[in-house]
């Protein structure tokens, strides 16, 4: 049996950005520093929600070695270090190993896609270029590709590939893979209101949006779930149901920033091309927060 890197809820953690567009540091501390003290489980950084994609080579690597520094070992620290180049991917990785990191998330390739074959010589290139374990990343509504079971049994069978984060949302697919790939390969839900479902087919936990703005309550449905109490665990995942669509009604990240703003925490906005949702949407979501007594 392979080493869980984590049991629980882990954010996907939006990089907080200044009205120039520059990474705002000390809010990004702050953001760690909450989550942390409300118990979230592991802080995942670089990922789609933290807007890898419009990062500089030298901003990716400075925020993983901040959130490295700052967690200073409390939680494990996951780096997105996905790319569709695959020797983009190794670099990074190793540079992620470099600076601490305690494992590595990777993306299914987008734009260029790839067959199931270069899916599998891809993640085995990552895999193979330094010892930390490797969650995959299949979210083919972002990526226009998904990762077949046979790929995923596999690619199980490296000794570094330990997990995936699926945000596939076909639960039938999800279960074969459970059924398949056993003990080889851990699970994570990538979507918030899929955490029970998935963890009663034995997921490890989350890698959430909502954990931006309910860092507690997130970590409470997994640990409710962990600890046996498969009711509360439900009832929490249906309270928070309403929020976790909401964080939905556009793009990733940019209802859960705008949330964040509305709440007070003063993250900035997107870098375009996402920008922030329109007078009607700031109103909706607003209500919703509202429901919840978050501003």
């Amino acid at each position: 049996m392979k080493k869980t890197v984590f049991t629980g809820a882990g954010v996907a953690l939006v990089t907080p950005f200044l009205p120039d567009g520059s990474i705002n540091y000390p809010k990004l501390k702050e953001l760690i520093e909450w989550q942390i003290a409300s118990g979230t489980d592991s802080i995942i950084t670089c990922g789609t929600t933290g807007e890898s994609a419009t990062m500089t080579d030298k901003e990716h690597v400075d925020v993983i070695k901040f959130t490295v520094d700052t967690v200073a070992g409390r939680v494990p620290v996951v780096a997105g270090a996905g790319s569709n180049d695959t020797a983009y991917a190794v670099n990074l990785s190793k540079e992620a190993a470099a600076l601490g990191a305690a494992a590595l998330l990777q993306v299914t390739p987008y734009y260029n896609k790839a067959s199931q074959r270069g899916l599998y010589q891809h993640f085995v290139a990552i895999a193979d270029a330094t010892d930390l374990p490797v969650i995959l990343y299949n979210v083919p509504s972002r990526t226009g590709t998904n990762i077949a079971l046979d790929t995923y049994l596999k690619l199980s069978e490296h000794p570094n590939i330990v997990a995936t984060k699926e945000a596939s949302g076909d639960i039938s697919a999800i279960a074969k893979i459970f059924a398949v790939c056993g003990d080889k390969l851990d699970v994570y839900s990538g979507n918030d209101d899929q955490i029970v479902p998935i963890m009663a087919l034995g997921g490890k936990g989350v890698i959430s949006v909502l954990s931006n703005v309910l860092p507690k309550q997130t970590h409470e449905i997994c640990a409710a779930f962990l600890a046996g109490d498969t009711q509360k665990s439900a009832q929490l995942q249906l309270h928070y149901l309403a929020l976790a669509n909401a964080l939905f009604m556009d793009v990733n990240p940019i209802p859960v920033k705008d949330a964040l703003n509305l709440m007070g925490k003063e993250v900035g906005g997107c870098r375009l091309p996402l920008c922030p949702m329109d007078d009607a949407g700031q109103q909706k979501l607003a209500a919703v927060l509202r429901q919840y007594d978050l501003m």
